[in-house]
């Protein structure tokens, strides 16, 4: 077979949803948009839900499917099957419409003549969701689960600095998972550098408590050397890297054992980023102004960092009292000797 024959029998087995997919994922956002690994792999992750739900509802195999297939009928068919039949609740759908939204973007600059059909998978609208409650930790909350990593033993002395460079940086967790030593800055000002959402790089300062954590365990560890620079900050007994699951896993161990305690009320389910909320909150008593508290958690808008002001309900009774504090008499009635009011209270319990 010649090279003519080769390139004509693999067109016609290539569909064009095939080519576009291929050219999205592994150029376009990684090349064009510096989109991160762990967002093209939520998008790739899509797009295999996607597949199954064409091959299992409309018996469309991935080999077969093709850009005419898709339409505003087809996407709507998909969000609903996800939340009937895979049980996944509004976010998730609004998420992975969010990713459909953003390929037939991409694609309709290159098939003008489906404009109309994109314009209306464009228009098919986000679910409304209510608002969440920020789950966080109390003071007594988080002082109770620092208390708890054994502090002789390894493992301890490293979870104890985990959790505490968790909640001094407001850290995602993926944020944390990334952290290499020439990340870390411990003479004056300490400093971390985390690289977020959209490779967007922040400094946050860290405290002393932390700097003292983490030069013991840098030299515990043997970190220190310009050679060990580029090491993972966290790492596990056979000294690979810390992943999403494995800081997960650190985290609600302690959790489970403070609420066995039962001295402390922790939100229902303790994750890594509820220290991340904590931390926030903890700012937001301390009247820190919400513009710097959204530099600080990376936010790229000040609204985003608002949800902690309606998070905190013991600043809210505190504004409300300074509104609003009326005055009370001091000298209570004395009741008791009002012999009318007696006379009346003895007659009605007849």
């Amino acid at each position: 077979m010649n090279t003519k024959t080769r390139t004509t029998a693999t067109a016609k087995t290539t569909t064009d949803f095939a080519s576009y997919l291929t050219d999205y994922l592994s150029v376009h956002l990684p090349g064009r948009v510096n989109a991160s690994p762990n967002t093209v792999a939520s998008y790739r992750d899509m797009f295999r839900l996607f597949l199954l739900f064409c091959r299992e509802e409309r018996d469309i195999p991935p080999e077969r499917l093709e850009m005419r297939h898709i339409d505003d009928d087809l996407v709507n068919a998909f969000l609903e099957w996800t939340e009937k039949n895979r049980g996944c609740g509004v976010s998730t759908r609004n998420q992975r419409l969010a990713a459909l939204h953003a390929f037939v973007r991409y694609v309709q600059t290159e098939t003008p003549e489906r404009l109309l059909i994109h314009q209306r998978i464009l228009a098919i609208p986000f679910k409304r969701t209510g608002k969440p409650l920020v789950p966080h930790l109390t003071s007594e909350a988080l002082e109770a689960v620092l208390r708890l990593p054994d502090g002789a033993t390894p493992t301890g002395r490293r979870d104890l600095t985990l959790l505490v460079v968790l909640y001094d940086t407001g850290a995602r967790v993926q944020e944390l998972a990334d952290l290499r030593v020439r990340d870390i800055r411990l003479v004056e000002p300490p400093t971390a550098t985390l690289t977020g959402k959209g490779r967007k790089v922040r400094c946050v300062p860290l405290m002393r408590r932390t700097v003292e954590l983490l030069k013991n365990y840098l030299e515990e560890k043997r970190l220190t050397g310009a050679e060990k620079a580029d090491h993972s900050l966290f790492f596990n007994s056979r000294r690979e890297p810390l992943t999403r699951a494995g800081v997960a896993y650190v985290v609600s161990k302690y959790a489970k054992e403070v609420e066995k305690e039962g001295k402390v009320t922790l939100p229902p389910k303790v994750t890594p980023h509820v220290f991340r909320h904590t931390k926030a909150v903890h700012l937001l008593q301390a009247n820190v102004n919400l513009i710097y508290i959204r530099d600080f958690l990376g936010h790229t808008s000040v609204t985003t960092s608002e949800i902690y002001a309606r998070a905190d309900n013991r600043m809210k009774r505190e504004a409300l009292e300074r509104a609003y504090a009326p005055s009370l008499p001091n000298d209570e009635p004395h009741w008791a000797e009002d012999e009318n009011l007696l006379s009346w209270l003895r007659e009605l319990c007849r």
